[in-house]
């Protein structure tokens, strides 16, 4: 196949490019490596760490509160787990963002607590863990405009000509279409606002003076219908073998009314919903709401699919719901899936069955990478795709669910392109 064009289909943007500027926590290879990290760090102000991937390490516990105190007792001090749902935080962290000791969890979050005596970890997971983190400082203009054109540029490096932002704040459009204004938007992209967020980013960006141009778009909306598998919050079928306490089957985060409302709500604005659906259970809700929606469903787009129940593969084509996965996450999941889902890895990213029950490389099965989740480079998801594990040592996953390199190619193919 001619690789003429590449689409990377689900992609953070700016979190890309300020990643880039953040300390590098994936270089760490144990608790005491990532420890001395933080405690090197020079400056003022909030020190941020990103990319922590304690389910790779030998003895896989985060810090606790007591040991960031210690490497940091004055400066408000967190780490980002790789996928991005969960943090660790000192105790300045933790008071800069007004959380208490005594604090409920809240909806959507867990704060995790010592089994003993019922003290707060520090460890924070989903939306506990996006308010701590969210109580940093944001970027100033021009740093935002220096990150955005660092992440594009990187992206552009490896041969992407179209990129989807899932997750777009309010200021990326305008500020994408600034740049294609000054002629320095190396690809065109995709935005898909927080469903929260649909109704204003829709005015701004179709209005009188709106900042849409055939390069910049706003395509859509974004939700969550779970969480992650390293945190252990992706909704399952079946129990993870070592749960939460409390979450045997993960964290659903949205209700079937609330998936319904989502639905509803992008059909009115005549866009797409992009769902975030990583366990099996959560893929299956949102199949049900698009089948409860019938002819009045909007376009719809499921992300990540890490795993699917077998009987819910065909419905993806019947349904005509596109399947935006990362094949990528597996060398990044290995651990936590041999060791919390060993009953289930049959399960994991069926390619094969997918395009066999007619999900179509590049237009009913996208590739991207997630980045800065990992790294964007099209070809890790290639390997992933086809050899089912990394190449150099460990299990492989599912191996029956392989396909051709020329497949997975395909599925990074813009859908013009696809055919």
């Amino acid at each position: 196949m001619t690789r003429f064009a590449l689409r990377e289909a689900h992609a953070h943007i700016p979190a890309h490019g300020r990643a880039m500027s953040m300390l590098r926590a994936g270089d760490c290879l144990n608790k005491e490596e990532l420890l001395d990290l933080l405690g090197r760090a020079g400056g003022t102000g909030w020190v941020l760490a990103a990319g922590a991937r304690v389910n790779a390490w030998a003895d896989p516990r985060w810090p606790d509160r007591s040991e960031l105190d210690r490497v940091q007792p004055d400066r408000p001090c967190c780490v980002m787990s790789f996928d991005h749902h969960s943090i660790a935080a000192n105790t300045a962290a933790m008071r800069a963002a007004g959380m208490s000791e005594d604090e409920p969890d809240p909806p959507g979050g867990v704060i995790c607590r010592d089994a003993r005596t019922g003290t707060t970890t520090g460890l924070l997971l989903e939306s506990a863990a996006m308010r701590v983190w969210h109580s940093a400082p944001e970027p100033g203009e021009s740093e935002r405009r220096a990150h955005v054109l660092a992440a594009l540029k990187d992206l552009a490096t490896h041969g992407f000509t179209e990129v989807h932002d899932l997750l777009s704040p309010a200021w990326l459009g305008p500020l994408l279409a600034s740049l294609d204004a000054d002629g320095l938007l190396p690809c065109g992209v995709r935005l898909y606002a927080p469903q929260a967020e649909l109704e204003s980013q829709h005015a701004a960006a179709t209005g009188p003076r709106g900042w849409e141009r055939p390069r910049v778009r706003l395509a859509g909306a974004k939700c969550f219908a779970d969480g992650t598998l390293n945190s252990r919050t992706a909704w399952m079928i079946e129990p993870y073998r070592d749960p939460l306490p409390g979450l045997p089957l993960g964290k659903p985060m949205m209700t079937a009314a609330e998936l319904d409302s989502a639905l509803a709500l992008t059909r009115a604005k005549g866009l797409e919903l992009a769902v975030h659906a990583i366990g099996d259970g959560a893929v299956r809700a949102v199949l049900d709401a698009r089948e409860r929606a019938g002819r009045e469903s909007p376009p719809l787009r499921i992300e990540h699919c890490e795993l699917i129940d077998r009987s819910d593969v065909v419905r993806f084509a019947e349904f005509g719901v596109a399947v935006s996965v990362q094949p990528c996450h597996l060398f990044a999941d290995i651990e936590v899936l041999t060791r919390e889902l060993p009953h289930r890895l049959h399960r994991v990213l069926p390619l094969r069955e997918l395009i066999d029950a007619g999900c179509a490389p590049g237009r009913g099965l996208w590739f991207g990478s997630d980045v800065p989740i990992v790294r964007p480079d099209p070809e890790d998801s290639i390997r992933a795709a086809v050899h089912r594990g990394r190449a150099e040592v460990g299990p492989v996953i599912a191996p029956e669910q392989a396909i051709t390199e020329d497949e997975a190619w395909r599925c990074f193919s813009p859908e013009e392109c696809a055919r």
